[in-house]
């Protein structure tokens, strides 16, 4: 018996491809953007990376597995609803984790823009998952659109944060090159002294 797609599904399949390969293609990415932060000489503690790094890793994961899961032959919606319910429930839960990991680590203050981005967003994208998932038997179409929705709101968030992150390390390597270059005029002899005095200096 050959098994089909849901009609309701159907007409998502080319929406779910780019989303989905756009989720793989970002989460590589996101790979890179953490060995730069493991890079530079001002690292970033385990806590930080744990509320703000991974979590961009997460959304794009959850972005594909969801672009998976309603691309998958599926004989009911139903099934496909189940799937996507846990998903968002267990996003609920992770990004109650991650706020946690926010609060608790003491190498960087959040201001407003980060809890915007790495906390209330993503409850708001988890929560449009796990509602759409509820209501995809009673409201299919309206449900399927709240779920795509939620999708791509995932991976705008991890694009935002992984962009944030970059932006970080260029500040950060900026101050330390303006640091180093005052250093090493703080240590070098002044122009105008006797060459005596370098000499002296040099040798010493």
């Amino acid at each position: 018996m050959t098994e089909v797609v849901p009609g309701a599904l159907a007409g998502w399949e080319s929406y779910y491809v780019i989303v989905g390969s756009s989720a793989a293609a970002l989460t590589g990415l996101q790979f890179v953007v953490i060995a730069l932060v493991a890079d530079i000489a001002q690292r970033a503690s385990d806590d930080q990376i744990s509320a703000f790094g991974t979590p961009s890793i997460v959304h794009f994961c959850v972005a594909l597995l969801t672009s998976a899961s309603l691309s998958a032959p599926w004989r009911r919606l139903g099934s496909a609803a189940i799937v996507l319910g846990i998903v968002g429930l267990a996003g609920l839960l992770y990004a109650a984790i991650v706020i946690r990991r926010a609060r608790r680590q003491q190498g960087y203050t959040p201001v407003f823009e980060d809890w915007l981005w790495h906390a209330v967003l993503p409850i708001v994208a988890y929560g449009l998952i796990a509602g759409g998932a509820a209501a995809m038997t009673s409201a299919e179409h309206e449900a399927l659109f709240v779920v795509a929705a939620a999708t791509l709101l995932l991976v705008f968030i991890g694009i935002h944060n992984a962009w944030d992150t970059v932006t970080w390390i260029t500040t950060t390597r900026r101050g330390e090159s303006s640091e180093s270059a005052k250093g090493a005029e703080a240590g070098a002899s002044p122009i105008g002294a006797p060459a005596a005095k370098r000499e002296e200096t040099a040798a010493t």
